[in-house]
């Protein structure tokens, strides 16, 4: 931890809540659905529309990485099944996008990030769909590197490999910062990267997981933790 030279940020629950946002997206998209395509609403719940992600995620396993994809195989399949055909997904999935690209990132984080990326190379890594630009953050990252890009999504080790190569730096250079101990922390220790565990509620670390090699709350604390580490 002494020569680190590239950051791998994940981004959900890190530097926003995520479950709200989806909560609101997929209320909207549903209201949305309603108001411009009733049949879909009228055969469907919210509950039943989550039910077909089970099935498209079931019937095509190679894609569950890909949300894009998932969420519109499941806007055709609802459309087709209402007897509108599939025309409704693009305009579907901007309704949604807008929705989830709403997002309230936490007060430490452009300032914390724009210190951060004076001194290191900041790569975005994601299993989801966010666009930074559209959040307003995409000046804070040098690189991004979603599941949809990498063709796998954490904690399998082709993501961290394309965060790694995006970042530029060896592998003992390079540390992933993430909220979930699964996921981001033992997904990057696997893949050969240091890892810092951002637990943001306090939450005990899992006791049949090796520690990460750092703990912050929040995104705030890294620079005085990488400091530290340095020493």
């Amino acid at each position: 931890m002494k020569d680190i030279r590239a950051i791998t940020i994940d981004l959900d629950d890190t530097l926003w809540a995520i479950h709200p946002v989806i909560h609101r997206a997929e209320r909207r998209l549903y209201e949305w659905l309603g108001e411009h395509y009733p049949r879909i609403t009228t055969m469907n719940s919210r509950d039943a529309i989550l039910q077909q992600r089970v099935a498209v995620a079931a019937d095509f396993p190679e894609q569950n990485h890909d949300y894009t994809f998932m969420r519109r195989t499941v806007l055709g399949r609802l459309g087709h099944a209402a007897n509108y055909g599939d025309a409704l997904v693009d305009e579907a999935m901007a309704v949604f996008d807008a929705a989830r690209n709403d997002v309230a990132v936490f007060p430490e984080v452009r300032p914390a990030l724009a210190a951060l990326r004076e001194r290191y190379v900041l790569v975005a890594v994601t299993n989801g769909n966010a666009d930074l630009k559209r959040i307003g953050i995409d000046d804070l990252f040098h690189h991004f590197v979603s599941a949809r890009t990498a063709g796998a999504a954490k904690p399998a080790q082709k993501i961290f490999d394309a965060a790694v190569q995006a970042g530029g730096a060896d592998l003992q250079q390079t540390v992933h910062v993430g909220d979930h101990p699964e996921i981001d922390v033992q997904g990057a220790r696997s893949a050969g990267l240091h890892s810092i565990w951002v637990n943001r509620s306090g939450q005990p670390w899992p006791g049949d997981l090796p520690r990460p090699d750092g703990i912050v709350t929040h995104i705030g604390q890294l620079q005085g933790l990488l400091d530290a580490l340095r020493r």
